[in-house]
């Protein structure tokens, strides 16, 4: 019986080095695979820089449709050339519904189920400053491409946000420039009545009274944004017997009211000074009209002198066999100035990326640009052109938003101090 265990324990003792070296064996390769995996998972998470875009395409398709032709050539360039840091660009893009509610909820969801590493996008004032919110809510960098309103960048500005198109003071400046040598002296204006409208207008107004201080607003028609009755407004118009119209209005509203103009004399005889794009729908609606003069912000469809255009019209063209209008050029610079600052950054984080974006420089279509650092605003310019006498033709000038900026004692006075820190 002794004899039987001490063979039992021999046995074991036998046994147990190789019972050890199969356990240390089995853990080693359960570690050595869980490590496998947690690898395998890392890459994939960081394989993709994800970008969380949103705008109104359902409710304002003559600006989204092109805006996103546009983003999306840009994110096929850097994709093809390597992506940022051998990492590809990714795009969820979402309806914002044209509604601050719903653009609030589907940005929350972009950050928490999609778990992007910044936002872009939105066209609507109204809208981009929900998005904006949420962005300095969840510490999440958000670069602004359609939105004009002051306030974005003014009084509910963060730290989070910034913003690539010209500012409604900006552009107010740029048509005020001019719109200041008209011999007009009565105006009256007509703008959507919501956020963009409202700062448009009085950007304009102030300035254009700070140089012509003869001048004096006779009539103001404010329709709700997308329910502008032309006829009613042009009666109105017709009237106050303006010299010349500011307008605010954009999208269909702008369209109605340049179809019932045809049936008025009111613009012609009043000229027209407009915040709003002229793209092919708006030239098509005034063709075989006597409104030489007319000012307009938009872009040039046969392109322009600025040498980095040329090869973007032609890539744009290439692509959809369409000439790239407004949008699509905010859209591809969008893209672009992500890039950079993803570049720049090194990182998704968004701090790294904050330090990035302020007083960075980018090359655009355009020429170069720069986010200045105290307001997160970009110095992107604007195209203005002159309506041709009786035709479709446009004459364009591109002006450098640099020159428009408000100056920074007054960026100042207006942006809560923890923005710029």
């Amino acid at each position: 019986m002794n004899k039987q265990m001490e063979a039992a324990d021999s046995s074991f003792a036998l046994a147990r080095p190789c019972q050890d070296r199969i356990r240390r064996v089995f853990f080693g390769g359960c570690l050595l695979f869980g490590l496998a995996l947690s690898w395998f998972a890392g890459d994939a998470q960081a394989a993709n820089w994800k970008i969380g875009e949103l705008n109104s395409y359902a409710d304002f398709p003559e600006f989204a449709d092109d805006y996103r032709r546009g983003w999306q050539l840009a994110v096929a360039q850097v994709n093809a050339a390597g992506g940022v840091a051998q990492r590809p660009l990714q795009v969820i893009s979402v309806d914002d519904g044209a509604a601050r509610n719903n653009a609030s909820r589907r940005a929350q969801e972009l950050i928490v189920n999609h778990e992007v590493d910044l936002l872009a996008g939105t066209y609507l004032s109204n809208v981009g400053l929900a998005v904006s919110s949420i962005a300095a809510k969840n510490k999440k960098v958000f670069i602004a491409a359609g939105p004009q309103s002051d306030t974005l960048t003014w009084d509910r500005g963060n730290r989070y946000t910034f913003r690539l198109r010209p500012s409604t003071y900006m552009q107010a400046a740029m048509l005020v420039e001019q719109a200041a040598a008209m011999p007009a002296r009565r105006w009256a204006i007509v703008a959507p009545n919501y956020e963009y409208g409202q700062s448009a207008v009085a950007n304009f107004r102030t300035l254009l009274k700070a140089r012509r201080p003869d001048v004096e607003f006779v009539d103001e028609q404010w329709p709700a944004l997308g329910k502008l009755d032309a006829p009613a407004v042009v009666a109105a118009l017709a009237r106050a017997k303006p010299d010349a119209v500011f307008n605010a209005c954009f999208g269909p509203d702008l369209d109605r009211l340049l179809e019932q103009s045809r049936h008025t004399r009111v613009f012609e005889q009043a000229r027209l000074v407009s915040m709003a794009g002229a793209g092919p729908a708006v030239i098509k609606a005034l063709q075989g009209t006597a409104l030489a003069g007319w000012m307009v912000a938009g872009s040039p469809p046969a392109g322009t002198d600025i040498p980095g255009y040329a090869p973007f019209r032609q890539a744009f063209f290439d692509k959809y066999r369409v000439e790239p209008q407004l949008p699509a050029l905010i859209g591809y610079t969008m893209i672009q100035a992500i890039a950079q600052a993803l570049r720049n950054a090194g990182s998704a984080d968004s701090e790294a990326l904050i330090q990035a974006l302020r007083g960075m420089e980018f090359e655009s279509p355009v020429g170069k640009i720069q986010i200045r650092a105290i307001d997160h605003q970009a110095t992107m310019g604007a195209f203005i052109g002159h309506l041709v006498a009786r035709g479709p033709g446009v004459q364009w000038r591109y002006l450098d938003g640099a020159k428009y900026l408000p100056g920074e004692d007054f960026v100042r006075a207006n942006r809560p101090a923890s923005a710029m820190r």
